[in-house]
């Protein structure tokens, strides 16, 4: 373990680096080599103290928030793993029909969606059970159920690494698109976000609701819709359909839902009049790729350690996966098994190290 402390102005930071920590052990699939160095971050200045000093020692930084959709390869990261702890919870206004909070990048996600259904304020209650935190949250676009952080994201702040700066980010410009945006594609390891912007509404949610959690409504008779009873109907419903990492290793939904065009789909209901689709715009159609998986008949099968969950075949859980080799191995076997059938390809959801 190393430590460093510097005087900035009359504030001084204390810092503990960490060296050579294995990445499995802050993951959730369980799977990855070791981190040359690591350490908490819990202040902008800390951040940007560490940001300066690994760039004057060109030592790459990689950001790791609960690890929940994160895969790391065997070879781990020869670089400092940063882990953002940055708290936050501050009204900064509020009027008739809407409430907007600022929230440290490393609140837990879930805990934040439970307080401010406390506070009957609705736009992220269907993203409820998602682990990790809340910096992590715009970085894929986070959704569920109906429900995206890009509809009620107002601003992110951020650590701008190339300029040594801190900036602020509006929502276009986070370029936002299903499961991406610019923190994940063309300024990737760039920005380490260290404060995110919500405006919630206080308006209660209203159908037509997305169509699995509608099926649950409807099969529990409830036609009262408050933003407790959507959190605890997702909360259900998560419950019965994604393993909980801490006793079964899994990053939730392994793959994203792919789109497809209006020629592919009506061709492929000609030999599958069944298949599930959502119209997405532009001629676009979005195909659960969970159902691809069952449909290709790999639910529950064990490949390579890794076993297709049964209960969600969106979910792989690493049963007796010993390396990142085994996963590559099973993820292309999913892979050519959905394309072989179908025609589509299936792209993995985590980011990957």
């Amino acid at each position: 373990m190393m430590k460093f402390m510097t005087q900035r102005h009359i504030m001084f930071i204390y810092m503990e680096i960490h060296t050579n920590i294995p990445l499995k052990n802050y993951t959730t699939m369980k799977l990855g080599g070791n981190a040359r160095f690591m350490t908490e971050i819990h202040t902008s200045e800390e951040l940007a103290l560490v940001c300066k000093n690994a760039r004057a020692k060109s030592i790459p930084i990689l950001v790791l928030g609960g690890g929940s959709n994160t895969i790391v390869k065997d070879e781990g990261f020869d670089g400092i793993v940063l882990h953002i702890r940055i708290p936050g919870f501050e009204i900064i206004a509020d009027d008739a029909s809407s409430t907007t909070i600022k929230l440290g990048a490393g609140e837990i996600w879930d805990k934040v969606v439970e307080k401010v259904v406390g506070m009957n304020l609705s736009g992220v209650e269907a993203m409820s059970s998602i682990p990790g935190t809340v910096g992590a949250a715009p970085v894929q676009n986070v959704g569920a159920y109906g429900q995206e952080i890009a509809e009620t994201l107002l601003s992110v702040e951020a650590y701008d690494t190339q300029e040594s700066n801190f900036v602020n980010l509006q929502n276009t410009d986070c370029k936002f698109r299903y499961r991406d945006s610019i923190f994940k594609s063309e300024a990737k390891n760039r920005y380490i976000i260290t404060s995110v912007t919500l405006r919630l509404s206080k308006n209660a949610p209203q159908p037509p609701f997305y169509e699995s959690l509608q099926r649950y409504l409807d099969e529990h008779n409830i036609t009262i819709y408050t933003v407790d009873i959507i959190r605890n109907a997702v909360q259900e419903i998560r419950k019965n359909k994604l393993p909980d990492p801490n006793i079964l290793p899994n990053t939730g939904s392994f793959f994203k839902n792919p789109m497809i065009d209006k020629w592919q789909l009506d061709n492929l209901m000609k030999q599958y009049p069944d298949i599930p689709n959502y119209e997405m715009g532009d001629g676009q159609f979005k195909i659960p790729a969970g159902w691809l998986i069952e449909s290709a008949g790999l639910k529950n099968c064990l490949l390579h350690g890794m076993r297709v969950y049964d209960n969600n075949a969106l979910v792989l859980i690493n049963e007796s996966a010993e390396c990142y080799a085994d996963l590559a191995a099973a993820r292309q076997e999913i892979g050519t098994k959905v394309y072989d059938t179908f025609q589509i390809s299936i792209e993995q959801e985590p980011i990957e190290i």
